[in-house]
């Protein structure tokens, strides 16, 4: 195999994973090939983990005992460390949800909510595309029928990028939002960020952009894209569960009302009224996911110590020969882009007539582990006429000879179904 070039010390990355090491199926050696499910955790978030749980386990900003104080700055660490890593004007334009889908939710019911000039109602209207994933349809869709705005997309072309040319027909003057995502997560398609947010921007429509496939493999600039908010997801960027980011304009979150209420996010409260606090607190109401936002803080050390422009290299390497290696494989058919241009490091296929499932299947029984199904992406599975699909997804500490131990498998797999 001729080198490639712009990887990482990918042998001395997967020490610090240890279940990469695991043994699956009578002694074979796992190999994980569905990051955009959710990546692997280092020890380093491993350790972060356990070191709030024994040392400084308490609730934060409401109490004065030791403990408490501690929990406090590391939480509000966590928050300084989101902010540097997205370029965030301030911290306080950092929200911590519990996934991508409640930052998502949470824009669709602000606005929802809102006064003018925000406010959705049935003049207005909202717009997504066709391969979002379905955190990213379902809230518009309840938005829509909840207040009348009429829902629209842009298509898809046959060769899985956005169709934008009818753009100036799909964002209108009526457009109250654009909400699309980055990075596909079942094409792996990058989207043309610049096009979209210049048209919403024309009409004075808000913009937000799901970020969940792009904040864990490429540097993500929250002011260079332009966008009103950004939403992405810790789990899938060496970080725990149960933590999510909502980045949004200051001026916006001064002006949109709080979606959820309770402790925390009130700045007084009567029996007749409240008064909420300042962002980003007025939108995180409730005891937060502590030790998730501890994590979150640890796993951006982690990738910012490596370097997100090269994460961004090696995985662009490992893409590429992926594609290459894949269309080499008889009956296969990638659905998506065919070459490692504006893609990311998920790709979807179908192979022959057998069902992704028997492929996933047959595949896990080699150690391999691949992602099967519409990926929370019907709609991009109705376009292409299919029924599901397999999906192998790359990170930082994928090798070229886990792509090789995939295209071996996937030769089993049309031996075994003949």
């Amino acid at each position: 195999m001729t080198p490639l070039h712009g990887l990482l010390d990918t042998e001395a990355i997967r020490k610090d994973f240890p279940i990469l090491d695991r043994m699956v199926h009578d002694g074979k050696k796992i190999v994980y090939l569905d990051n955009a499910a959710t990546s692997q955790k280092p020890r380093q978030v491993l350790d972060a983990l356990n070191a709030y749980y024994e040392q400084h386990n308490a609730n934060v900003h409401r109490g004065v005992h030791v403990l408490a104080e501690e929990a406090t700055a590391l939480y509000e660490g966590a928050r300084d460390k989101v902010a540097a890593f997205i370029n965030a004007p301030s911290r306080d334009e950092v929200i911590f949800t519990k996934n991508a889908s409640e930052s998502l939710n949470l824009v669709a019911n602000m606005l929802g909510w809102a006064d003018e000039p925000y406010r959705v109602d049935r003049e207005t209207e909202i717009v997504i595309t066709e391969m979002e994933h379905h955190s990213n349809i379902v809230p518009w869709q309840l938005l829509s029928q909840r207040t009348g705005a009429k829902l629209k997309w842009f298509g898809l072309t046959d060769d899985g990028r956005l169709d934008l040319s009818n753009i100036d027909q799909v964002i209108t003057e009526k457009t109250k939002i654009v909400s699309f995502t980055l990075v596909s997560n079942i094409m792996g398609t990058i989207n043309p960020v610049d096009a979209i947010v210049r048209r919403a921007q024309d009409v004075g429509a808000l913009v937000l952009i799901d970020a969940s496939q792009a904040a864990p493999h490429m540097p993500l600039d929250v002011q260079a894209l332009g966008a009103d908010f950004v939403a992405f997801t810790g789990h899938k960027m060496c970080g725990p569960t149960g933590i999510g980011v909502l980045w949004g304009r200051q001026e916006l979150l001064e002006d949109l009302p709080p979606f959820l209420g309770g402790g925390e996010m009130i700045e007084t409260v009567s029996m007749h009224s409240s008064t909420y606090a300042p962002a980003p607190h007025k939108f995180e109401a409730g005891t937060p996911p502590i030790a998730q936002a501890v994590g979150l803080g640890a796993a951006v050390d982690y990738l910012t110590a490596i370097g997100m422009d090269k994460i961004e290299a090696h995985e662009h390497a490992i893409t590429e020969y992926a594609v290459k290696r894949l269309l080499e494989v008889p009956d296969l058919r990638i659905i998506g882009p065919t070459t490692a241009e504006d893609r990311g490091a998920a790709i979807s296929f179908v192979l022959g007539d057998i069902h992704p499932h028997d492929v996933g299947q047959v595949l896990d029984e080699q150690g391999i582990a691949v992602r099967v199904g519409h990926h929370c992406a019907r709609p991009v599975c109705l376009r292409y006429g299919i029924p599901a699909t397999t999906r192998a997804s790359f990170y930082l500490y994928s090798t070229p000879a886990e792509v090789d131990a995939l295209v071996e498998g996937l030769e089993h797999v049309r031996n075994f179904f003949g």
